[in-house]
């Protein structure tokens, strides 16, 4: 078992790009495991962390509804925005600079776990990573991702989304963590087809603007512990 994270920045990086970097290292995991299942001599699967800021998109999982996207196409065009629909998990959300977006291509064997045992290792990196920074995030019942005040539903809001895609325990997609980013995007949808519920950043929280860098190296460290991986 390979309990080795390979962490991945890409700094910028177009959405589709990205995606399609995420499926190429996916299926090579899932070929490696097929083809173990005929050899004695197993080869390791790779576990890689990419981490990426989007320009400005609106992405679509498979069981989301496109009407919690309020905007129509010259009006998307006209915030230098894009919209596409993927093939995770999760309904609507955004993605832009000042946000750091994680793609996870783990082999979960590797760390034997499962994948409502990954969502929450996810979740818990996060919360641990914004504790540094004196906010107290938290999980909901109803919903995947971070949250601030769940106790109190007026004030409830989401500083981290989560939504993955996974197969023979091989995981791809991940979370996004609004960092710096600029919240007026979120306007534009129902984030999470959520309409009840706000949307919040490390900055808007403490009121400065913060080292993207020091976020990731943050993140990377609590994931790492968290899996017990080298």
């Amino acid at each position: 078992m390979n309990k080795e994270i390979q962490i991945i920045d890409l700094g910028n990086g177009a959405y589709q790009e990205v995606w399609d970097l995420q499926e190429k290292y996916f299926n090579e995991v899932l070929g490696i495991k097929k083809d173990n299942a005929k050899r004695e001599d197993k080869q390791e699967t790779p576990n890689r962390l990419i981490f990426v800021e989007h320009p400005h998109v609106f992405t679509l999982g498979k069981s989301g509804d496109e009407h919690n996207l309020l905007v129509n196409y010259i009006q998307l065009r006209a915030k230098h925005a894009e919209f596409v629909k993927t093939n995770r998990g999760g309904d609507i959300t955004y993605h832009g600079p000042g946000q750091i977006v994680g793609y996870p291509i783990f082999d979960l064997e590797n760390f034997h776990i499962g994948l409502r045992d990954y969502i929450e290792v996810m979740e818990e990196a996060v919360i641990k990573t914004i504790a540094e920074y004196g906010i107290v995030g938290t999980r909901d019942d109803k919903a995947t991702g971070v949250w601030i005040d769940t106790d109190k539903p007026f004030l409830t809001r989401k500083i981290c989304a989560i939504g993955v895609r996974a197969s023979r325990f091989v995981s791809m997609h991940g979370f996004a963590l609004n960092v710096n980013t600029d919240l007026e995007y979120f306007n534009l949808i129902n984030p999470c087809g959520f309409q009840d519920r706000g949307v919040t950043s490390i900055q808007k929280e403490i009121g400065r603007e913060v080292d993207m860098e020091e976020v990731k190296t943050k993140l990377a460290t609590h994931f790492i512990s968290l899996l017990q991986a080298n």
